[in-house]
């Protein structure tokens, strides 16, 4: 609570700050004062049509603040404004304006009927500007505007992220970036309950329509957590800011089974921007994996081989919405909220074939093992943004309130029956999760430029957490069910993390440089119910950061960074009760975990030519307290046969330096056909002792992308997107490499209004996992595959708004670094 009242203190502070006589608001109108008409019609040049919706804007020449309107169903306005002198300027999404300049207002005026031609020199221009801006960078960040790819149409942020380059999404869901999965993921550049308390299945929850674009960085600057040592990953959701109404409506039906619609819409006055997403999706994922076990020193009669396969079915049923208000109380100062609600009602059943062979490989036994799980997930989010901006440009104060509650309710049941059908009751159980969290988010940012190149930044932050984990297992015995306490628990989690911190920027010509210094405070306990035991810790640590920049041309540049970050291990990794698979397979945590720190340096060089972009990154990451999963060996009875059962837990495995280089390639051959190719190749070396046992390994690995996208006769486009991630190896397991392929087709249609698309995820279906690991007395090969081939058919219809235009447009919600420290 002190560390909270000061940080409350520091942003009173900031508000005193920000109050300074010299950037007090405008005053406010007097209500009193005359008013008079604006009137007219506008109509379509060509079709002598209303044009409803188009923009209406009136900009006095004394400075004073903006007013305007919309047209009506029959293309009329009437603008109310007081006297004075205004240019005016009518306005509708791809069309030519038509502006009035410097017209004196003292009486009512009616501009009469107002004719607007289409633009489409200036659509082509637009379009033009969009393809090349689909990577910015700066500073300390890379932006990857999602674009036209056609190939996510109707998918997931997962499918978003799987096509950034950097960025790499495993079979079961799992985002790494460069290879390394101690990734921070926000959203609008903050935690979210989009994200969910299993990130995995969240962002398999967010629809791809409502992303507009995703900035990577890999050497955040001060204003970020120091949560995440491989970088963070920001995702912007849209958010329409065009006067007006705008809208877009996408329906798609897919194979395997896979239903959805959702609806982006917004509405925008002077005053005020009402937006909301709206989407639900029901689909059915099969998967299916096997295993091979080999026990080289068997005990007793135990089989000398167990061979597995399990098919999986998983329907889902998910609704995802968000409504929010931007007010702007006056030129310079808005205020934000929004609710956001989720939920998802899952269904999943698995069947697994257990066979076991003896030495000669006849068969000893068969049996099925049947689970079928039910989740129910729910999220809900308040946020409020108040953002504002003074006299001078830049000069700006942002504050953020974020609540959110999230629960997973999680119930399964399990039994094995021979072939038969007759069911062993030795092993029917059953088995209740049930997770909760609260979060609070306070955040303060503080931009004070100094001069036109110089620019000081504060802020404070408080990042509230607390989780409940209740995990209840029955077994059925004497005909009823009992709770196996053996692994059966309730944790609590709470942690706190306090920041504060500031940064100092520059440009001196053609050099930019960012020096940064963060302060975060981790107030962690951890209350385990069942055996009433309490683990606290407290630790205060500072994460300094450099971001420097130097252009040679406008085509280009260099960018060096350096940051210290750290991965404080979540409730999962530290709930110390036991989980399994299977008998013979257990799970627990480490509740004695440490954070994992690390420095990463990283060399950027970008180059720009007529027809080919090349942008370029060399890394490296030194790493303490790297957190591995180990796996050993103990003998257990179980239902009476003393067996040997593996168990796996996380623990700190000392060191691990990683580097490796990236590029991202641009070339246009020509106008009809754009190629995209990524490539990343990283090495890590990591060096540690477990039990007496060596973990030493070097790993190499590589993974890469190519995107070819043709415009066929017709406007048809056609993208063809290919991905393989090379082998990797640990120190007792190793990955084959994966290979996949997708396709898609689009085109617009209904005067450009609607797209039609077909997309083809994973084409040859090929996207599977394929590993092998060992122990002293094991050798395991295993294949998972969690979603077959899926065909997709999407339709998309906008209303007010034009396709190319909204590819272009841009807003910034994470923060960042202001226009001056671009690189």
């Amino acid at each position: 609570m002190k560390k909270f009242i000061l940080l409350t203190l520091s942003f009173i502070s900031l508000i005193s700050i920000a109050q300074n006589p010299g950037n007090q608001s405008p005053q406010l109108k007097n209500n009193s004062a005359q008013q008079y008409s604006i009137t007219g019609i506008v109509l379509d040049a060509e079709t002598k049509q209303p044009l409803e919706y188009a923009t209406i804007v009136c900009t006095p020449l004394n400075g004073k603040a903006i007013t305007g309107g919309i047209t009506d169903q029959n293309g009329k306005f009437d603008v109310q404004v007081a006297k004075g002198s205004y240019d005016i300027s009518v306005e509708f999404i791809s069309f030519k304006t038509k502006t009035f300049k410097n017209r004196e207002i003292k009486e009512d005026l009616n501009l009469g009927t107002i004719l607007l031609e289409i633009n489409a020199e200036s659509l082509n221009e637009v379009e033009i500007i969009a393809e090349k801006s689909t990577v910015e960078i700066r500073l300390d960040k890379k932006i990857y505007n999602v674009g036209k790819d056609m190939t996510v149409k109707g998918g997931t942020a997962s499918d978003v992220l799987d096509n950034v380059p950097s960025v790499s999404v495993d079979v079961e869901g799992n985002v790494s970036l460069r290879g390394s999965e101690n990734v921070r993921i926000l959203v609008n550049g903050k935690p979210s309950g989009l994200v969910g308390l299993s990130g995995t299945d969240a962002l398999r929850q967010l629809p791809a329509d409502a992303i507009e674009k995703v900035e990577v960085i890999t050497s955040p600057s001060a204003r970020y957590d120091a949560e995440g040592t491989a970088g963070i990953l920001n995702i912007i959701l849209r958010k329409g800011k065009a006067l007006g109404f705008n809208s877009s409506f996408t329906a798609t039906a897919g194979n395997p089974d896979y239903f959805g619609a959702s609806a982006n819409l917004n509405y925008r006055t002077n005053k005020v921007n009402y937006f909301t997403n709206i989407g639900y999706n029901y689909n059915n994922s099969p998967g299916k994996s096997k295993s091979d076990v080999t026990y080289l020193n068997p005990i007793n009669d135990a089989p000398k081989y167990i061979s597995e396969n399990t098919k999986y079915t998983r329907e889902n049923n998910r609704f995802n919405s968000q409504f929010g208000v931007e007010y702007y109380i006056n030129d310079k100062t808005s205020l934000t909220g929004t609710v956001l609600y989720r939920t998802s009602d899952g269904d999943d059943a698995s069947t697994n074939t257990r066979q076991e062979f003896n030495a000669s490989k006849s068969l000893l036994a068969k049996n099925y093992r049947l689970e079928d799980e039910t989740e129910k997930d729910k999220t809900l989010e308040y946020t409020l943004n108040l953002t504002k901006d003074f006299k001078k440009e830049g000069h700006k104060l942002t504050v953020d309130f974020r609540y959110g509650k999230s629960n997973e309710d999680n119930k399964s049941n399990i039994f094995e029956e021979d072939d038969l059908g007759i069911v062993d009751e030795n092993t029917i159980e059953r088995s209740f999760t049930d997770e909760t969290s609260e979060d609070v988010l306070l955040k303060a940012d503080y931009v004070l430029p100094i001069n036109e190149n110089t620019q000081f930044e504060f802020g404070v932050n408080a990042d509230l957490n607390n989780q409940t984990t209740d995990y209840l297992l029955e077994e059925f015995e004497n005909n009823q069910y009992v709770n196996n306490t053996n692994f059966s628990n309730t944790l609590d989690f709470q942690q706190n993390v306090y920041s504060v911190y500031s940064q100092y920027g520059q440009k001196i010509n053609k050099f930019s440089y960012l020096f940064g210094l963060r302060l975060e405070n981790t107030d962690r306990t951890i209350k385990l119910i069942q055996t009433n035991e309490d683990f606290s810790e407290n630790f205060t640590e500072l994460f300094p950061t450099v971001n420097l920049g130097l252009e040679f041309s406008e085509s280009e540049n260099i960018t060096l960074g350096y940051s210290r970050r750290l991965s404080r291990p979540r409730s999962f990794y530290l709930n110390p009760f036991e989980t399994r698979t299977s008998k013979t397979y257990i799970r627990s945590g480490n509740i004695y975990l440490d954070p994992t720190y690390t420095n990463s340096f990283d060399f950027g060089y970008l180059k720009r030519w007529d027809k080919i972009t090349l942008n370029s990154s060399i890394y490296y990451q030194h790493t303490i307290n790297n957190i591995e999963w180990v796996e050993s060996e103990t003998l257990r009875d179980i239902d009476n046969v003393e067996t040997l059962v593996i168990l796996r837990s996380p623990i700190n495995l000392s060191s691990q330096d990683r580097y490796g280089f990236e590029f991202t390639t641009n070339y246009t051959p020509l106008k009809w056909w754009k190629l995209t190719n990524s490539f990343n190749f990283f090495k890590s070396s990591t060096e540690g002792n477990y039990n007496n046992v060596s973990y030493d390994k070097e790993d190499t690995n590589w993974f890469t992308r190519l995107e070819s996208r043709i415009t066929l006769p017709g406007k048809i486009d056609w993208q063809t997107s290919g991905m393989y991630m090379g082998p990797s190896e640990g120190a007792f397991s190793k990955r084959d490499g994966i290979f996949s392929v997708n396709l898609a087709f689009s085109k617009d249609i209904l005067n450009e209004n609607g797209t039609l698309s077909l997309n083809v995820s994973d084409l040859l279906n090929s996207r599977k996992r394929t590993s092998s690991s060992y122990t002293n007395n094991t050798i395991s090969k295993s294949e998972f595959q969690w979603r077959s081939r899926q065909i997709l058919l999407n339709f998309t219809y906008r209303f007010n708004q034009n396709k190319k235009r909204e590819r272009s447009r841009s807003f910034d919600s994470g923060g960042g670094e202001e226009e001056m420290f671009k690189a």
